[in-house]
């Protein structure tokens, strides 16, 4: 299915692009051992439960009436039911991984990105060209070695801007590779799905709306249809990294990346999420329902509850620099909230998808009980992320008892 390139040795003669292009070309069944071969399996059946959990949401139906209308024939699935077009397949489905928010995660200094992003347009590109299954986990996991070696090099979010840069990359690379682009037409697959579509950090901001889960579906549609345009000889900015006005000149960096190593195991280092939440929220529910549930604790009891947690998790769900958190009304804003999310869990003992609807979030015994919640920035919890996510976890009763979970 690929054209591949006699390997140079001068890779600096190539663009970014080129080389991340023969990065993508390059991948072989070889180079998925048996223990990565598991864990990729285990992303995937991640994703697929991701994906059929969020079959009723609300939002999902109305981006469903949109393809609806706007329908094009085709042979990919949407999941749930349905036919479309691969670029709408992959908006679709790529929408679904994300609504409930227990997707995979991969932790870097700066910033995070979620592999699985890829996992809808590495889909729809493989259904599409009718490929193995073989073919599909090498393009995915072309995808997950691309978009998480730009994030450990690039703080993309501490620079103000969103991971659906990367993913634009990623998804672009694994699309081409299973459509069969040659390197120079996954270097032009690649430029194009990227230089337009240059994502905002503020998508994450309060009040958070709807489109923080559905920019990566916009991006993986965009990445389809920038493929396909690539195979029939459409170009893009080969300086999209070094160039003048390029991404390095946009982060004020270098992006020193080594696109020449083969290897396909990043995953290994991705996060599985257990609860309906912003991933920096796992450790805080963990340690929460940990002291509820050993000291028999009922919400009538609690007076306050005191999180100590990581800086980025403070700025992005604890009232930091993305805004407050006193007042979450909808999904989107409430598993991007702290309070909300210790509050609820305090009150049902679990977060699921049922603790993100609108009527839970904007219940008096939620909001009452969010309000005694405080989320403070703690300096031993920084200096170990992102290799460890700690909180630590203090409840005070009515009574004055205090029950604490002093590190995670």
């Amino acid at each position: 299915m690929i054209k591949p390139i006699a390997p140079k040795q001068q890779s600096e003669t190539l663009s970014a692009v080129e080389r991340i292009g023969a990065f993508a070309a390059a991948a072989r069944p070889e180079h998925l051992t048996p223990d990565i071969r598991q864990l990729f399996k285990r992303n995937i059946l991640d994703s697929i439960g991701c994906a059929i959990a969020a079959v009723a949401g609300p939002s999902l139906q109305a981006l469903r009436d949109q393809i609806e209308e706007y329908r094009a024939p085709g042979r990919c699935t949407l999941i749930g039911g349905g036919k479309t077009s691969p670029d709408q397949a992959a908006l679709f489905n790529s929408a679904l991984v994300r609504y409930v928010d227990l997707l995979d995660s991969y932790m870097a200094q700066g910033g995070l990105c979620h592999p699985s992003d890829n996992f809808g347009t590495i889909l729809a590109a493989a259904e599409y060209v009718a490929a193995s299954g073989e073919e599909f986990m090498l393009a995915l996991a072309a995808a997950y070695e691309i978009q998480c070696r730009f994030t450990a090099c690039v703080p993309v979010m501490a620079k103000g801007f969103n991971h659906a840069i990367q993913l634009a990359i990623s998804a672009a690379a694994g699309a081409g590779r299973l459509f069969g682009l040659s390197v120079n037409e996954l270097a032009n697959a690649i430029a194009i799905a990227t230089v337009d579509n240059i994502s905002l950090s503020c998508v994450h901001a309060e009040p958070v709306s709807q489109w923080k889960g559905f920019s990566p579906g916009i991006t993986g549609m965009r990445t389809v249809y920038a493929a396909s345009l690539a195979k029939r000889g459409f170009t893009g900015p080969r300086g999209l990294f070094e160039g003048p006005y390029g991404l390095e000149q946009m982060f004020a960096q270098s992006i020193p990346v080594n696109w020449e190593d083969p290897a396909l195991d990043i995953v290994k280092q991705t996060i599985m999420k257990k609860y309906c939440s912003l991933i920096h929220g796992q450790p805080v529910l963990e340690a929460v329902l940990d002291l509820k549930r050993r000291n028999s604790l009922t919400t009538d009891e609690i007076e306050h509850v005191r999180c100590n947690v990581f800086k980025p998790a403070f700025e992005f769900a604890g009232g930091g620099s993305f805004g407050p958190k006193d007042h979450p009304e909808v999904k989107e804003q409430g598993d991007y909230n702290l309070k909300y999310l210790v509050a609820v869990a305090l009150l049902d003992d679990q977060v699921g998808p049922a603790q993100l609807e609108e009527l839970r979030i904007q219940a008096p015994d939620a909001q009452a009980l969010l309000a005694r919640v405080d989320v403070h920035p703690d300096e031993r919890f920084s200096a170990r992320y992102p290799q460890e996510l700690g909180a630590a976890i203090t409840i005070r009763t009515k009574d004055e008892r205090v029950f604490e979970d002093s590190e995670r």
